[in-house]
């Protein structure tokens, strides 16, 4: 694994570093979000921020300059995610679109499929969702029941889809629709992308543990996709999901910004509460940083298959299984540190973080079910990688 940066990634890390150090919304390295009164007034927050990224060309790296990127290598996208973490900066609120929905574009979209979503993505200007999870298709994905019926210049959508992320901020989904119900589950799949503002898509927000709502249910009642909106060939939608759930589980440079912040905070709150030199914190903490080193190690193997042309395979699966466990373990030693003021929540006196550990303690519990949950992933590893045979089915 030879990831020896270069002399132009150097001087690629120092004008990054360089442009968040004079940008960053807040102290560069210290500072926090602000706590914001709706969903709503963090996601404009964000869009803003995302805006001025792009802009100074730190978003979608990778991305072909033709629509934004810098045709730049999969170490450079790898460089601005941990100065990301180093700054302590926000989050991207389009990331979907630029993680997911993006490369999924390039690898199966038409030239002119490219240039119609593209553009918008980088800098926000368009959110993206991600219509995949349905109530009796969650990590079976091969059993989605909603159904595109085809008509005249296009289709027609009948259905149901769940847990998705800002739906009710999203422009356009990229949705998997069964369009022959009589072909064997995955071979009947095709995707779509749909606009979330067209007559017949009907979006609900769930409110979750966390007392928010960025889940949502959308409701498909004979919504309208026209033809040029399908995304690579009819019933072949099987393989166009291959490509986003491997960039959803495979590098997962977000997560690791995530969890670096979020260790240093958990070394700093241990120490404002007198706990830093107690023999079980230490342990903890010291097990907390290990663990996030070997999910960078990770990250970087999996780096190393891209920056050499190679494609992730089904050992992607191993990051997701690996960080959400990781991430649970992490949240578990927050509440410890925090004791008897982990039942707090926001707006308590004497609350440290005034209900931010306890948001995302509450949030990251179902980071073993999102994403395809743990289970499906031990069977991807165990089948796909490992080689080992599956259960037989009882006769």
């Amino acid at each position: 694994m030879d990831l020896t940066p270069t002399p132009d990634q150097e001087r690629f890390r120092a004008e990054c570093r360089a442009w968040l150090t004079e940008n960053l919304p807040w102290e560069y390295g210290v500072g926090l979000p602000p706590l914001f009164e709706d969903l709503a007034e963090e996601v404009e927050f964000l869009r803003s921020w995302q805006r001025r990224l792009a802009h100074a060309g730190f978003v979608g790296v990778t991305w072909p300059s033709a629509f934004g990127g810098r045709d730049a290598t999969p170490l450079h996208h790898y460089i601005v995610q941990e100065e990301l973490a180093r700054a302590r900066a926000p989050e991207l609120v389009g990331r979907i679109g630029v993680n997911l929905v993006g490369p999924t574009l390039l690898a199966h979209g038409t030239d002119e499929q490219k240039a119609r979503w593209l553009p918008r993505i980088l800098d926000a200007g368009q959110l993206f969702c991600q219509l995949f999870s349905e109530p009796d298709a969650g990590s079976d994905l091969a059993a989605v029941a909603t159904r595109a019926t085809k008509v005249e210049g296009g289709w027609e959508l009948h259905g149901q889809k769940v847990w998705t992320s800002y739906a009710q901020f999203a422009d356009w989904g990229l949705c998997l629709a069964r369009t022959d119900p009589d072909a064997r589950k995955n071979r009947g799949i095709s995707a779509f992308m749909v606009d979330m503002r067209a007559p017949g898509v009907d979006i609900r927000p769930l409110r979750q543990i966390t007392d928010e709502a960025d889940f949502n249910e959308v409701f498909f009642d004979g919504a309208f996709v026209a033809d040029d909106q399908l995304i690579g060939p009819v019933n072949g939608g099987w393989g166009v999901s291959g490509s986003t759930l491997t960039h959803e589980r495979g590098t997962n440079p977000r997560q690791l910004v995530i969890h670096t912040q979020l260790l240093d905070e958990l070394f700093r709150l241990a120490d404002e509460r007198g706990l830093a030199g107690e023999p079980q914190v230490e342990q903890a903490l010291a097990q907390a940083f290990v663990e996030l080193r070997l999910f960078q190690l990770q990250n970087w193997r999996s780096l190393s298959r891209l920056q050499h042309g190679r494609e992730l395979g089904p050992e992607a699966a191993t990051a997701k299984l690996y960080w959400s466990e990781m991430s649970q373990r992490m949240h578990r030693t927050a509440m410890d540190i925090l004791g008897d003021e982990s039942s707090l929540w926001r707006g308590a006196s004497d609350n440290p973080g005034d209900g931010r550990w306890q948001r995302s303690w509450l949030y990251y519990r179902a980071a073993s079910i999102f994403a395809g949950t743990n289970e499906i992933q031990r069977n991807i590893i165990g089948e796909r990688t490992l080689g080992l045979p599956r259960e037989p089915r009882p006769a």
